[in-house]
């Protein structure tokens, strides 16, 4: 399983994405983002985890997304992608 960390703004994003894109390729077939400890975020956030989400499409891996904070849900919704990010 691959993490967030507690603060993921666009100060952070490339940096976080680096990490999660590294750490795909020991994930098995079901990739699951834990997004629990993400205290601190903006719609960089949401970025990433398309980001990964394509990474993930192109290895041939399913995506899912737990513990996504309500705050971040909604602005997904806002943005109409939040079927993007189905929960593990």
């Amino acid at each position: 399983m691959l993490s967030l960390p507690a603060t993921l703004t666009q100060d952070h994003a490339r940096e976080c994405l680096e990490q999660l894109t590294d750490g795909l390729q020991a994930e098995a077939a079901q990739v699951v983002v834990d997004a629990a400890e993400l205290r601190q975020f903006d719609s960089s956030a949401l970025a990433v985890l398309l980001a990964l989400r394509r990474e993930c499409a192109r290895a041939g891996k399913h995506f899912a997304v737990q513990g996504l904070p309500q705050r971040l849900r909604d602005l997904a919704t806002l943005y109409g992608i939040e079927g993007l990010l189905p929960a593990a």
